[in-house]
């Protein structure tokens, strides 16, 4: 379905869903506006209410947040679609190196709370992280060898099939304590 006409309650919804986008990603309108090519003041105007946006402006903004127009809106008319994270897919690669290989199984333009990643550790390799903003917690699930799972002053082993759960706002750490490429799926949620 295709809309026909917009109702005043429309240009709001969008100037509302720039503002929160723009929010959650921690940009200043100078910022949004280098990343778009549209001046701070027309955006700041398209914030207020007080302008309406070409489709090229749109797009622009819409890009610079790494979405489609349609997912800028966000009307009921474009939720259908499905989205594809591809396997040979790079650009999702979040690490690939000798060591470790991190991919991003999540589309990385979603706003979210929850990410979900593919692991692949060499073999008596390991993956250290730094603490998470507070609240992170991770759930991390063995498919294939064996690891030492770290966090803080905690420690467990985990074979293929075990899962873990634990607080990633702190120091933790990933070790391949087997001979084999430890495969494993990590769930990274945020408050």
């Amino acid at each position: 379905m295709t809309p026909t006409s917009a109702s005043p309650t429309d240009g709001q919804l969008l100037c509302d869903r720039i503002i929160d986008l723009r929010k959650k990603r921690g940009l200043t309108l100078d910022q949004l506006a280098s990343a778009c090519g549209v001046s701070r003041s027309m955006l700041s105007q398209i914030e207020r209410g007080r302008a309406n946006p070409t489709l090229a402006v749109t797009l622009r903004i819409a890009q610079a947040f790494g979405l489609s127009i349609g997912d800028l809106v966000d009307q009921p008319w474009t939720a259908s679609s499905i989205e594809v994270v591809r396997g040979n897919d790079a650009t999702h690669l979040f690490r690939d190196d000798r060591e470790c290989r991190i991919r991003t199984l999540s589309p990385l333009h979603l706003e979210k709370h929850v990410e979900f990643y593919e692991l692949r550790i060499a073999p008596h390799a390991s993956l250290r992280s730094a603490a998470h903003f507070e609240g992170t917690r991770e759930l991390l699930t063995i498919t294939r060898g064996q690891a030492r799972l770290v966090a803080g002053d905690n420690e467990c082993h985990l074979g293929a099939e075990d899962s873990a759960h634990y607080h990633a706002d702190q120091e933790h750490c990933i070790v391949n304590e087997s001979d084999e490429e430890l495969l494993a799926f990590l769930v990274v949620t945020y408050d």
